[in-house]
């Protein structure tokens, strides 16, 4: 290491992030590291703000865009990678220091993949996602513990949310059967609760809706068949500049909807898709398939004729996910020429 300032040299700063302490390690032009440091949360910030401008390197983790965004208002280029792609450069055993210099290993690369920034809004709209996300799930758990204690009364409800919200009003009055005082009061608590929830999910797909019809790139999505209000919004949400992406296969690889590939010795050999990505997005797109599938037979352009033909030979399942990557592509088009999807003749 040199004896002036280490910092002039500095050309790329890898951070291992945390939520209390970060690992630094610079390089210069030519490799070289001039820059090993350890700081505080709190001494963060500044460090970085009198660096002269450099490349930043992060690894994509929680907390990650929060960082990329005060880098960048402070004139720096962040790039942030994903951690599989960082894994391959760690040196032996795993610390933060090793960690930080295999980022900046990583970020050397020529061909190195990274990954997008989100904005404000988009992280907003996936908040909403989340909570929702949460509600359905804890909505489910609830459903699931009440047909479990009924059952041990001898009181059968059929699966499905919808059965539980037309029979526990029932069940509460009707004074025939073997439920106790004490269970009937806790059973009403239950209901309350799933009513509450049933609010909450109404409530946040309302404030989806308030954002689709502000945002163009939803409006256009929504013109795809198999794309509703959760799957436009959380692939805004996702995406972002769809501009990272060069052609529709690109985005449908990243959602994990083209098959795994295990080609040796010029043989290929492809498997089941690679479900990569963001699952919930994912699973948006093949629900979306599924009812799509479910109605082709009723329409008779291009399409849904393939889409029926493919139902026949395949089955519904491989035909869910077919449509799902095609509307993905639909997708990147459509968000790549900002026009709304036309049907074919």
């Amino acid at each position: 290491m040199t004896n002036h300032n280490p910092k002039l040299q500095i050309s790329l700063l890898a951070i291992d992030l945390s939520k209390h302490s970060f690992q630094l390690h610079g390089v210069n032009a030519h490799g070289k590291c001039v820059l090993r440091k350890k700081l505080p949360r709190a001494k963060l910030l500044p460090f970085i703000a009198n660096l002269p401008p450099c490349v930043i390197a992060i690894e994509a983790c929680g907390g990650a865009n929060h960082w990329l965004r005060k880098f960048s208002a402070l004139g720096h280029v962040v790039q942030m990678i994903a951690p599989q792609f960082v894994k391959p450069f760690v040196k032996s055993n795993k610390s933060d220091a090793a960690d930080a210099e295999a980022i900046c290993e990583a970020a050397q690369r020529p061909n190195m993949r990274f990954v997008p920034a989100k904005s404000i809004q988009q992280q907003d709209i996936q908040s909403v996602h989340r909570i929702r996300s949460q509600a359905v799930a804890r909505r489910t758990a609830l459903a699931n513990q009440i047909r479990g204690l009924l059952t041990e009364y001898g009181v059968i409800i059929p699966k499905g949310i919808s059965y539980i919200r037309k029979q526990i009003p029932m069940i509460l009055e009707d004074a025939e059967n073997d439920l106790t005082v004490l269970f009937r009061e806790l059973l009403s608590e239950l209901y309350d609760e799933m009513v509450h929830l049933d609010q909450r999910v109404e409530m946040l797909e309302q404030k989806l809706a308030i954002i689709a019809a502000q945002n163009p790139d939803c409006q256009r999505l929504l013109t795809i068949p198999g794309i509703g209000l959760l799957t436009a919004t959380a692939l805004v949400a996702a995406i972002g500049d769809i501009s990272v992406f060069k052609n529709g296969r690109e985005l449908a690889a990243w959602l994990g909807l083209v098959p795994r590939q295990h080609s040796t010795g010029g043989v290929p050999t492809l498997l089941g898709i690679s479900k990569r990505g963001d699952t919930y997005l994912r699973t948006l797109l093949i629900h979306g398939g599924r009812t799509v599938v479910r109605v082709a037979h009723k329409y008779e352009d291009s399409r849904n004729q393939w889409i029926t033909e493919l139902d026949q030979r395949r089955g519904k399942n491989i035909s869910a996910v077919a449509v799902a990557n095609k509307n993905a592509r639909i997708a990147w088009a459509v968000l790549s020429k900002k026009e709304s999807y036309q049907v074919a003749a």
